[in-house]
């Protein structure tokens, strides 16, 4: 089914040819026209099944079809967890309405404010902001929430576990009460769930992360090692296997720039992305990484939110996440569309519990690789399929 299928005027249908994409994804085939018919929408749906894109393209395509808002106002806003995500919303809605006489703006902290308050004053249809600057804006009466006519929470459950819900709360009380609403999220927790029912009214619901939770076409596989001698595997890996790239989770900031400085120290550059550094400094890297400059980037998992890289070769998993849905997020950021990619997981046996829950989210073991010089002195038995942690039994 091409994209003119799904009711988008020819303006969008042209931007989308420009940038190559022909055919929408499951999550784009199921939300646009519902998006389109102007029911409320929450959705199930994880990074890499083009989930950007199933609200940006209806919105502008309702949008072009009305006038532009006043000074200081806009009409579509979209609320995210992090300054990267926000920035790469806003771009894809610029570059979907490259033909379109609309606007996108990017809101978040760690900047200048200036700059922000003209661009309301210049005039915008689409925010896309995170929910403190938001209010930040808001309380200084730089923004009105009277003319907004659609609210997207794009990433729900990551702004729920960054403690965002009063903002987020006190956001949508502000709002008007005739509009319509959008959650997305890569999981629909009871939490999750709790916001949908004070935000979004009445909604249609689409899940798609369920059935993609181990895409066929990422290659994943894992080794065994023990705790203190992940960094020195890790290095083994980079030096001994074709990787041209990788992006690199680990859970602390701290262990972020120790792992950069363990790498350096056996001869290979990387760089470390978290919420220590400034705005100015991770859009540098993020860019330069995206640009091929940085080969080997170790991330948290919350500042890798909103890092969009097409052609990501593997993303390698340093600690394993907790909950197990943030590990099928992760591992999204490789294989994008129909494109191949790796996950490699570093496992030592305080990760077993983590491996557990994984394990039994895929409803699959991962393939387990040995390197001799690296077994573990602490074997990490075989996972527990229908493990299920204490707080769910």
């Amino acid at each position: 089914m091409p994209f003119s299928r799904l009711g988008l005027d020819q303006p969008i249908i042209d931007a989308l040819s420009a940038q190559q994409y022909q055919t929408p994804t499951e999550i784009q085939r199921d939300a646009i026209p519902a998006i389109i018919a102007g029911n409320n929408l929450i959705a199930a749906a994880q990074t890499g099944t083009g989930k950007t894109a199933a609200f940006a393209l209806p919105i502008l395509q309702q949008l072009c079809q009305q006038p532009s808002g006043r000074k200081k106002r806009f009409r579509a806003l979209v609320l995210a967890p992090t300054r990267e995500l926000v920035s790469q919303v806003a771009a894809s809605f610029n570059r979907y309405g490259a033909n379109l006489a609309l606007k996108a703006v990017a809101f978040y902290g760690g900047v200048d404010s200036k700059p922000q308050k003209q661009a309301l004053l210049n005039g915008v249809d689409i925010v896309v902001a995170t929910p403190g600057r938001l209010m930040d804006l808001y309380q200084q009466r730089a923004l009105h929430f009277d003319e907004v006519q659609t609210l997207v929470l794009d990433e729900a459950d990551k702004m729920l576990d960054m403690g965002f819900i009063d903002k987020i709360d006190d956001i949508v009380s502000r709002l008007p009460s005739e509009r319509q609403s959008l959650l997305f999220s890569a999981t629909l927790s009871k939490k999750v769930r709790a916001l949908a029912k004070n935000a979004v009214e009445s909604p249609v619901e689409i899940r798609i992360a369920a059935k993609d939770a181990s895409k066929t076409n990422i290659d994943q596989w894992l080794i065994t090692v023990d705790k203190d001698k992940k960094s020195a595997l890790l290095s083994h890996l980079i030096q001994t296997t074709p990787w041209q790239q990788a992006l690199i989770f680990i859970e602390t900031k701290h262990g972020a720039a120790k792992l950069v400085s363990q790498l350096a120290k056996r001869g290979i550059e990387a760089e470390c992305l978290h919420s220590g550094r400034t705005q100015e400094i991770r859009e540098s890297i993020l860019a330069k990484f995206k640009q091929g400059k940085i080969n080997y980037l170790v991330a948290t998992g919350v500042a890798a939110r909103g890092i969009d890289i097409d052609d990501l070769d593997r993303v390698v998993n340093y600690d394993l996440p907790f909950p197990a849905d943030e590990y099928v997020h992760r591992i999204g950021r490789t294989g994008r569309g129909s494109a191949t990619g790796e996950a490699v997981s570093l496992v030592s046996k305080d990760d077993f519990k983590n491996l557990c829950m994984i394990e039994s989210r895929l409803n699959h073991l991962i393939e387990r690789r040995d390197i001799e010089a690296f077994a573990p002195r602490k074997v990490v038995p075989v996972s527990i399929l229908n493990y299920v942690p204490k707080a769910k039994r």
